[in-house]
């Protein structure tokens, strides 16, 4: 697949390294499907940590071990539990 010229500079404008910012979106898409592990994004990315790994991924709305929607959920739980009291 190709990128038009034309798109392909407002993409390189847009990102400081369009390449590692497709790299990171493919990741994020790879954990949230379950096609990779946390360790194989650390690995994927070269990152030195886990947690430098879960940063990458909930900059893309990848919450490891738990999806933005649960979250949510358990924050609005809470909210209702503490005013139940």
């Amino acid at each position: 697949m190709n990128i038009p010229d034309d798109l392909s500079s407002e993409l390189n404008a847009g990102f400081k390294n369009l390449s590692r910012a497709a790299l990171e979106a493919l990741a994020a898409e790879a954990y949230q499907k379950d096609v990779l592990s946390l360790e194989q994004i650390r690995r994927l990315l070269e990152l030195e940590s886990r947690w430098e790994a879960q940063e990458v991924l909930a900059r893309h709305g990848v919450w490891p071990g738990q999806s933005a929607d649960e979250i949510l959920q358990d924050a609005a739980n809470s909210s209702n539990f503490r005013a139940a009291r």
